[in-house]
């Protein structure tokens, strides 16, 4: 009996727990008892009580439902939390959502507290897919109470971080007390809208970090940040792209401001940016008139002076490597700021100076007119010259001290620090000397490139030469044993050998060093030019080209056939050349050059009567017949064309 009781009693809270999880509002008389939750549409968020890590307290809150660990971003009673399941959230009949302890009924212990007069039923509160849990008219859709506006340590996409004008609402990050207690901390990230608008942690009321000021220069990684200023509102806020990545930004318990992002292949939160963290994201780090610099590898200290200034203390800065001093004015006393030649330095892309006392000169201002404005009053230590999104170029000016300005390679800007008449001196005379030096650097690096180009054209060239000699003489060591060949061969089968081995000297004399106008013609081996020789005598030179595929076996098959090819009808061999890298054929010339040239031509064709042509076909077939059975040396000569009958 007692084992049916406790389980229809399970049963009971299951069915319960399962109708509570199905809503994302409740309404007046409606209430969220410890264990029953609020779910949002798309079950992206659940709102209900939990007791953060060991802690037997118990917390109204809002945390991820997606999300396998659980992570709590928004917490209602958060000073005031409830000891043991005794919590109740509902609707009272002011409007108010009001969350009590049944230990004490009478008084809540949080509340929206927002005066509006309301009915039994025109009020609904509802939790968004956003995180927002929202209170609001069910008539006219009026906005009564919205936790967006009282956020706790973590910023959602959507969520507005700053100052509305308009309601005097302020909305600010503030850290837990510890991991298990979500009390109000110590550090809080809010932004300051004197001046230029800028983010700051705090410590209590003591800065530790300082933001970027707007304008932001836009950029985009994983979250879209905007940071608007105008008459009703400064506030930031940012956005995803993508909706199925799950990104907080959280105001840590140790003052670390974290972007953390779920991954949920490995179950767990990945953080991928946090500051403070590196040594010059400290507020004020290096001190007035100080500049600090992320990537000082290149220096054994982080810390500079802008322009003009110098250490205030030089054994601090030095030896201790502490800079929280700052920087004074060098020549403070003997020289002024005002009227007296002063003038500007540029420091480029830098996370500008503390802008709470900076002002806004102008939102449409040329450089020229703001330095102008600048130079105008005496108390304007710096200005600079920013684009603003969707209007013109605005001017910032800085008057006083200027702290806590830093290189930023990406988002910064530039400034313009103001100098006195001497330093501006000293800066041009480094600079003409850092030309000078840049200028004989570029000198020596010509000088020592040049020389090099110079030693590897030289040897570049030598080994050419060189390779080149190794291979004449190795084609020159192959023609003499083709001479040896062809004579032997020449000798063994012919009783009076007429094959003459010229000079290159006798054959450029003949060829007037292979005049184009002495070109007769051009074939698959070569070129084919006139010649004369001292004795008179006209010959055809066909010069191998070097192109043209034919090697040395091939050259001696050509000498070796036609020194054995003797007949009248077939060009004559005179002889060959051997030297240099194109060998050459010597032979008989013929004055009436190729048939085609006699076939082809409409005036020279009318020479050739019936009888001539007779005559030609005949001889034709005399010379095919030698070479193909009458000689000792079969041919077939596969490419007939007319231009290789030559007349006689």
């Amino acid at each position: 009996m007692d084992f049916r009781k406790l389980f229809l009693h399970s049963s009971l809270l299951v069915l319960h727990f399962a109708f509570s999880s199905s809503k994302d509002t409740i309404t007046i008389n409606q209430t969220i008892h410890d264990g029953d939750f609020l779910i949002s549409r798309e079950n992206n968020f659940a709102l209900g009580f939990f007791s953060p890590g060991s802690s037997r307290f118990r917390y109204l809150g809002i945390w991820y439902r997606k999300v396998r660990e659980q992570t709590v971003v928004w917490v209602a009673n958060r000073d005031d939390p409830i000891n043991g399941s005794s919590g109740v959230l509902s609707i009272d009949q002011y409007g108010n959502l009001v969350l009590h302890s049944y230990h004490n009924l009478k008084v809540p212990v949080w509340s929206t507290n927002v005066s509006v007069e309301a009915t039994d039923t025109c009020v609904v509160a509802q939790l968004l897919d956003t995180g927002n849990l929202v209170l609001f008219d069910d008539r006219s859709k009026s906005t009564v109470w919205e936790s967006f506006d009282h956020p706790t340590d973590t910023m959602l996409p959507g969520m507005k971080l700053g100052l509305d004008r308009r309601t005097g609402m302020n909305r600010f990050l503030i850290s837990w007390r510890s991991a298990a207690d979500p009390g109000t901390g110590n550090f809080s990230l809010q932004i300051n809208p004197k001046g230029s608008p800028q983010v700051f942690i705090y410590w209590g009321t003591k800065y530790i970090w300082r933001g970027s000021p707007w304008p932001l220069k836009s950029y985009a990684y994983i979250a879209n940040v905007s940071f608007v200023n105008n008459q009703n509102e400064t506030y930031m806020t940012y956005s995803v792209s993508d909706a199925s990545v799950i990104l907080r930004l959280m105001l840590d318990y140790s003052g670390l401001l974290k972007k953390i992002i779920w991954q949920e292949k490995d179950g767990k939160w990945n953080e991928f940016q946090s500051t403070p963290k590196s040594p010059c994201d400290p507020y004020g780090h290096c001190g007035t008139y100080g500049i600090c610099d992320p990537d000082f590898l290149s220096r054994r200290f982080e810390c500079d002076c802008l322009p003009g200034y110098e250490p205030k203390s030089p054994r601090d800065w030095h030896i201790l490597k502490d800079a929280s001093g700052g920087c004074v004015r060098k020549r403070l006393e003997s020289t002024s700021l005002c009227g007296h030649g002063e003038g500007f330095v540029k420091v480029a892309n830098v996370k500008v100076p503390d802008t709470s006392a900076a002002v806004w000169v102008s939102m449409n201002m040329s450089p020229r007119d703001c330095e102008r404005n600048c130079r105008r009053n005496c108390s304007c230590s710096a200005y600079a010259s920013i684009d603003i999104a969707g209007k013109e170029t605005g001017c910032l000016t800085w008057y006083g001290k200027l702290m806590d300005t830093a290189h930023d390679r990406e988002e910064g800007y530039d400034i313009y620090v103001r100098v006195d008449a001497i330093e501006l001196a000293e800066i041009a005379e480094k600079w003409n000397g850092f030309l000078k030096r840049k200028d004989m650097l570029a000198i020596l690096v010509v000088s020592v490139v040049s020389a090099w180009f110079v030693i590897i054209l030289f040897t570049y060239l030598w080994l050419k030469k060189k390779k080149k000699k190794r291979v004449r003489n190795k084609w020159n060591k192959r023609w003499l044993d083709t001479i040896g060949t062809v004579e032997n061969q020449v000798e063994g089968s012919m009783s009076h050998p007429e094959i003459a081995f010229f000079n290159l000297s006798t054959i450029l004399a003949a060829t007037n060093s292979f005049s184009p106008a002495n070109k007769l013609g051009q074939g698959g081996f070569g070129v084919v030019y006139k010649g004369k020789l001292s004795n008179g005598k006209e010959v055809a030179v066909k010069r191998l080209s070097k192109d043209s595929g034919q090697g040395i076996d091939e050259f001696k098959n050509e000498v070796l056939l036609i020194a054995k090819l003797q007949h009248q009808n077939l060009v004559k061999l005179i002889g060959c050349c051997i030297q240099g890298e194109e060998p050459m054929l010597v032979y008989e010339y013929m004055p009436n050059k190729s048939l085609d040239s006699f076939i082809f031509n409409e005036t020279r064709r009318s020479i050739l009567d019936w009888r001539k042509r007779f005559d030609i076909i005949v001889g034709i077939a005399r010379g095919i017949l030698y070479i193909h059975q009458d000689s000792r040396l079969r041919i077939i000569h596969r490419d007939p064309a007319t231009f290789y009958w030559m007349k006689k």
